[in-house]
């Protein structure tokens, strides 16, 4: 998933204008700290604006509601730690988790996720945010699942649905639901032992 507001053009033909480009920085910048400070319930078009300096007709205009503005701040951070394949498949899935590990334990995606599962049940609005963002989360690792099965490192009928579960759903397990941390040492062990079950021969990945 990518930010809503990151192809925005000022008009057909028109490329984004730099003015433009800042004032979705800031507004995010404010997000971020207003979840870091107060947690979700902190977060409203009025408090952005305040924290901010951009108009709430212009955050209407970009994000419509509160869950669109957490969705963008916490596509920022997956794009910003989602790394380029190696074409290894070992350490690329050790870097991709490791960047999971780092979402997880960031103060604002961190409180972001923890009101999710506070609130899917009861907000259908945060119901599809959490859908939107499980989707955008999985399919970065099947990207490199796929490349994997193509390079004949796993074969070609892995369950991929399945395996993106066993790979990132002990992190989200650890961090959300056991409130422990997430140690790189914890996500080199979940790849080793998935490769050698998938993967044999292979070796240890990130080691």
């Amino acid at each position: 998933m990518t930010p809503r507001t990151a192809g925005i053009a000022d008009g057909p033909g028109r490329p984004l204008d730099p003015r433009t480009v800042r004032t979705r920085q800031a507004a995010l910048a404010a997000v971020r700290e207003l979840l870091v400070e107060s947690g979700l319930s902190g977060v409203t078009h009025v408090t952005v604006a305040a924290r901010s300096g951009v108009g709430r007709s212009t955050l209407y205009r970009y994000w419509p509601d509160v869950p669109s503005m957490v969705s963008d701040v916490i596509a920022e951070l997956r794009v910003a730690i989602t790394p380029a394949p190696s074409g290894d498949l070992a350490t690329d899935l050790v870097t991709l988790l490791n960047g999971t590990r780092e979402m997880l334990h960031h103060p604002a995606s961190e409180r972001a996720m923890r009101a999710l599962i506070e609130r899917a049940g009861i907000d259908p609005a945060y119901t599809d945010l959490q859908s939107q963002l499980h989707a955008a989360g999985a399919a970065v690792i099947e990207q490199f699942l796929q490349a994997g099965i193509k390079r004949g490192d796993v074969p070609d009928d892995l369950d991929v649905e399945l395996a993106v579960a066993q790979l990132a759903g002990p992190l989200f397990y650890q961090r959300l639901l056991a409130d422990g941390e997430v140690s790189a040492e914890m996500v080199t062990k979940v790849v080793d032992a998935w490769i050698q079950v998938y993967a044999p021969g292979r070796g240890e990945g990130g080691s």
